[in-house]
């Protein structure tokens, strides 16, 4: 493949609407479907580079489409170099703000143009951020919503096929004791070692949750995610001095910058960054090296077709989240074994469409 400066011709953007196989009823909403808009960065050297967004409601879509159109717009005739791109749309958004849809469709361009580079060099996009393809421990995250502990029990053992040493379980039942009940029957389903992490999606006061981690500082859980609202940083903090159990957070975290606060307040134990937010590849790297600094270890929040390379050039890689979200509209969707994920071998992040899925779940 041609080394030669990869210049940007057209963005292309589509959305689709895919069906879950375990839908999830979380402590900050239900999650039925997966809403996703589709990237391809194409080049006037005839390498197209891919990615997409995870848009987390269906009524994100259309908004974040039309965006992403605008902007291509505007990059036609730029080179995809990832850098150059980073400070060009921090510029456009500097007076909006890099929050929301304006900070993921950044980040879904940039890793897009990373995807482009790494093809045009002919290396998998681990080797080619400097990387080895290192198979990457995952825990499975596609189920235990909150839908009682009888039901969570059941799903539980599903979740150990393809050697999982790792699960998740939703919390943020109404009373308290449910929180206990699924913890503890999730426990007992599952031999003594699987891990087991579990999730309030920013459900609890900080009060509450102070008092709903003690309550759980028996269960064996490995570690308690966004117990409160993700951007109070001091909350955080507080919640962690008085928890039992390790505190994490960092999906929500809208760049590094954000990140770096977030570390500054001692708001957790662990960080996860989502590449669709913290920046895409870009951010993930300066958040990665934050995370270095700091001594602290960093796991991915979905979107694990990226983030198996990612973690394989993350000095402090912790877990992968996995999730089979995308899977559907994939030629060739992220494979376990024995827990854990690789990064894909093929050029790039591994990315292509599955066009006859795509046309199914179009969303027009």
């Amino acid at each position: 493949m041609s080394r030669d400066v990869l210049t940007i011709r057209e963005l292309q953007a589509r959305a689709v609407n895919v069906p879950m196989a375990m839908p999830l009823q979380t402590g900050g909403g239900s999650v039925s479907t997966a809403p996703l808009v589709l990237i391809d960065l194409l080049t006037e050297q005839g390498v197209t580079g891919r990615s997409y967004l995870f848009c987390y409601t269906p009524f994100a879509l259309k908004p974040m489409l039309a965006l992403l159109l605008e902007l291509g717009d505007l990059l036609a005739g730029e080179v995809a170099a990832p850098d150059s791109l980073d400070r060009l749309l921090s510029r456009r958004f500097r007076l909006l703000g890099p929050q929301g849809i304006t900070g993921m469709a950044a980040s879904g361009i940039d890793m897009a143009a990373w995807d482009a580079q790494a093809i045009a060099a002919g290396q998998p996009l681990a080797q080619h951020l400097g990387g080895t393809l290192v198979a990457q421990s995952a825990y499975n995250s596609r189920g235990l919503g909150i839908a009682g502990a009888e039901r969570v029990a059941e799903q539980a053992t599903q979740l150990l096929e393809h050697g999982f040493q790792a699960i998740k379980v939703r919390l943020g039942y109404p009373d308290w004791r449910d929180d206990v009940a699924a913890v503890e029957a999730v426990r007992a389903a599952i031999p003594d070692s699987i891990t087991l992490m579990s999730d309030f999606n920013q459900c609890l006061s900080v009060p509450e949750a102070v008092q709903r981690i003690a309550a759980l500082r028996d269960t064996g859980l490995y570690w308690v995610e966004e117990p409160t609202r993700a951007d109070d940083y001091a909350g955080c903090a507080r919640i962690r001095a008085e928890s039992p159990l390790p505190v994490q957070l960092g999906e929500n975290c809208w760049g590094p910058h954000e990140m770096a606060k977030a570390l500054a307040a001692g708001a957790a134990d662990f960080f996860m960054p989502d590449v669709g937010k913290v920046g895409g590849v870009t951010g993930w790297l300066r958040a990665a090296g934050q995370a270095h600094g700091a001594a602290v270890p960093l796991s991915s929040h979905l979107y694990p077709e990226f983030s198996a390379h990612l973690l394989a050039v993350t000095p402090t890689a912790h877990y992968l989240e996995y999730v089979d979200w995308a899977s559907p509209i994939l030629q060739r969707p992220v494979e376990v074994r024995a827990g854990k994920v690789s990064p894909s071998a093929l050029p790039g992040a591994g990315i292509a469409w599955d066009e006859s899925a795509v046309a199914q779940y179009l969303v027009q």
